[in-house]
């Protein structure tokens, strides 16, 4: 694996220090002892000097050590002080010279060497901000990540739960591969491929995939990166992108959120960005003129299709649309197996178990549910992870962090335990709900004072009617348990009435299931097909529909809060039973709770 080394600016002051060092040290070696003028004329009429070299300012010469031992000589220098010299040395047998004063070696240390230091300090800087797309005259270039062949260690192999997405996509490599293959028969493969999903199920990682099956070199930049503050740069940054692409040919591009480049132009109220749709047009203009033949693939990712401009999605652009959805259970337990690998995991360890715990969690979520569940082990000392961390780890995710240090008084604790306990009897006194798990009272989250696990055997795709209207009933059941038991109810079930409520408008003015208002569809605002957020609940029907549908609503919750209380009314004794067991335990499974209703 190739390293990168961080640049600090410790390392441009050290090499100043080292220039200093260096240059003190090559003056000293060099330097010449300094001697008084007045020492030199009284050296020179005692006969020890041999000879002179002289400048404007300063005479250099060598005199003997020893008069005895006139081969022993020593070298000299001071400054010149009398005009008339030449008349004084020819009085003595002295070789005298006149010589131009060099300072080529002083300039060379002292100016040239620092000044290239700075020099190559300045460029690599440069260098660094160029390659970094930082620099001004850098600013029309892409921002591409590029990853050659041999870079990318990505392949199918790392790539679970989307079965049907890589077969979508092997005709791709097989293009890359043998383009040939398709050419000659006149077909082509298409221009565009768009991978559409929920955030987190692993389309940047199915591209990667893609270019490292057909071991072509990949472009990776996100769609943010083309738009700037200033006008034309995006649309220059296209214009190179594919550029380099052609130069590079076969390979791949991809653009991740492209939705941050391609949302519909004029989309919001207050219309278009001027640079962002002149980015979009360039990239229109660019998927038109590139041939496909030459063998370049984009790819592009986002979660909001719905907001894209049709002009990207029309045929010849991006005209293969892959979605990448949510994995089922199978597709749970497949990404569960690649990221075990990278863990010390027990044997015991059931992972069909571990998906079903887990339904709607992408591929992100495992990846982190594994994670966990390793820290987890290690702060309980194992050296493996066990069932019981994985356990504790989808609760952690599902529910939230313990907080046993949260004080609560034993009245609000009674409370909770009560209001739990109602959850799970309604739950397991329904037909088609999900069976619970487990109940605990300890708090968790930030406002969570205690959760009823429920765990579904499979995943589901619809749901009846009387299913809808358990789930209703069970999230009722803990405030119909606080009636029963105080009389009064309390403020811990706004949670449960937000997701009753919701289940009920759904039924009314999306599913056609009341009575009252016939099979109509009533809701007319607009989602995003894969974030789970709203644009406003509007819908296009009169005032007196309106009231009907806030009518039948309350006529639903009314409905099932009282049937949800009839049964814990029927089952008060174990209702009571087991929120004292619960007090004394803090957590009960759904084992426990079964053998409950079994006693009575």
């Amino acid at each position: 694996m190739k390293k990168h080394y961080k640049f600090s600016i410790w390392y441009v002051l050290l090499g100043i220090w080292v220039v200093l060092l260096v240059q003190s040290y090559i003056a000293s070696m060099l330097a010449v002892p300094t001697i008084p003028y007045s020492q030199f004329l009284n050296q020179l009429k005692a006969g020890n000097i041999t000879e002179v070299a002289i400048t404007a300012n300063q005479i250099q010469g060598k005199m003997k050590v020893d008069p005895n031992n006139p081969g022993e000589q020593k070298t000299f220098k001071t400054i010149r002080v009398d005009s008339e010299l030449s008349k004084t040395l020819e009085q003595y047998p002295v070789t005298f010279k006149g010589e131009i004063e060099s300072t080529w070696m002083r300039d060379l240390f002292s100016w040239v060497f620092p000044l290239l230091l700075f020099v190559g300090i300045w460029y690599f800087l440069m260098k660094r901000m160029g390659g970094q797309q930082a620099g001004f005259m850098t600013l029309g270039k892409n921002k591409a990540r590029i990853y050659m062949e041999n870079e990318l260690n990505v392949t199918f192999a790392d790539v679970a739960g989307v079965d049907e997405a890589k077969q979508e996509l092997v005709e791709v490599i097989e293009f890359l591969k043998t383009p040939g293959k398709f050419t000659d028969i006149g077909g082509r493969i298409p221009k565009g491929i768009l991978l559409v999903g929920p955030p987190g199920t692993g389309k940047t990682l199915l591209a990667k995939a893609v270019a490292g099956e057909s071991g072509v070199p990949f472009f990776s930049l996100s769609g943010s990166e083309f738009v700037e503050m200033f006008v034309g740069i995006g649309a220059s940054r296209v214009r190179d992108l594919f550029v380099q692409a052609k130069e590079k040919a076969p390979c791949i591009i991809f653009i991740d959120e492209l939705d941050a480049l391609g949302k519909a132009r004029g989309f919001g109220a207050m219309g278009g960005h001027d640079e962002r749709e002149q980015t979009l047009n360039q990239l229109l203009v660019e998927m038109d003129g590139f041939d496909p033949k030459v063998g370049v693939i984009l790819m592009a990712a986002t979660n909001r299709p719905e907001i894209l401009d049709p002009a990207l999605l029309r045929a010849g652009r991006f005209d293969r649309h892959v979605l990448v959805d949510r994995p089922d259970k199978q597709g749970r337990e497949d990404i569960l197996k690649v990221h075990m690998k990278k863990v010390k995991a027990a044997p015991e360890i059931d992972m069909g178990t571990l998906a079903n715990m887990t339904p709607g969690m992408v591929g992100a979520d495992l990846a982190n549910l594994i994670n966990e569940a390793a820290l987890l082990a290690v702060r309980a000392g194992r050296s493996v992870v066990t069932m019981k961390d994985f356990e504790e780890a989808v609760e952690r995710i599902i529910a939230g962090l313990e907080k046993k240090n949260r004080l609560i008084n034993p009245r609000e604790r009674e409370t909770v335990a009560y209001h739990e306990m109602g959850h799970a009897l309604v739950a397991l006194s329904l037909p088609g709900t999900d069976p619970v798990q487990k109940i605990s009272i300890i708090p968790r989250g930030i406002s969570a004072l205690g959760y009823t696990l429920q765990v579904p055997t499979e995943d589901r795709f619809l749901m009846k009617k009387t299913e809808l209207e358990n789930k209703i009933a069970t999230l009722l059941g803990g405030r119909a348990a606080e009636e029963i038991v105080y009389g009064d109810v309390s403020t811990g079930a706004h949670n449960d009435l937000s997701r009753a409520t919701d289940i009920a408008k759904s039924m009314v003015r999306e599913y056609g299931m009341s009575e009252a208002l016939g099979q109509v569809y009533l809701a007319r605002d607009k989602r995003p097909q894969f974030l789970d957020i709203g644009l406003g609940e509007g819908g296009d029907y009169s005032p007196a529909t309106a009231e009907a549908i806030d009518r039948e609503i309350r006529e639903i919750i009314g409905r099932e809060y009282r049937r949800a209380r009839d049964i814990l009314t029927d089952k008060r004794a174990v209702l009571l039973k087991g929120a004292q067991r619960l007090l004394a335990q803090e957590k009960i499974d759904g084992e426990e709770i079964r053998a409950l209703l079994a006693e009575t």
